[in-house]
């Protein structure tokens, strides 16, 4: 989880200039989430270096852990990343 929140806060330090995020948690009796959310940009976006793998690397990590990724635009221009994965005994 902590890989997936260090990428995902990443991306929106490159790809939305000038916004805000924010990191939610939430458990229950089977799966951790972890969503992160950002504004739009503030600032002009900048062409900055990419190899274009770091949602679909968050998605294969997802994967192999027996969990999954959905992330989308929000309405307002942001972003939306949550990733849930199954809890594991040693979890609850």
């Amino acid at each position: 989880m902590y890989r997936t929140v260090q990428e995902a806060l990443t991306n929106v330090r490159k790809h939305a200039p000038g916004s805000t995020a924010a990191v939610a948690f939430a458990q229950d009796d089977t799966h951790l989430t972890v969503t992160v959310t950002n504004t739009p940009p503030t600032r002009p976006v900048l062409a900055l270096p990419s190899a274009r793998h770091g949602l679909l690397g968050i998605r294969e990590r997802a994967a192999l852990l027996g969990g999954t990724v959905q992330a989308a635009p929000t309405p307002n221009g942001g972003f939306r990343l949550e990733l849930r994965l199954p809890r594991t005994d040693g979890q609850r």
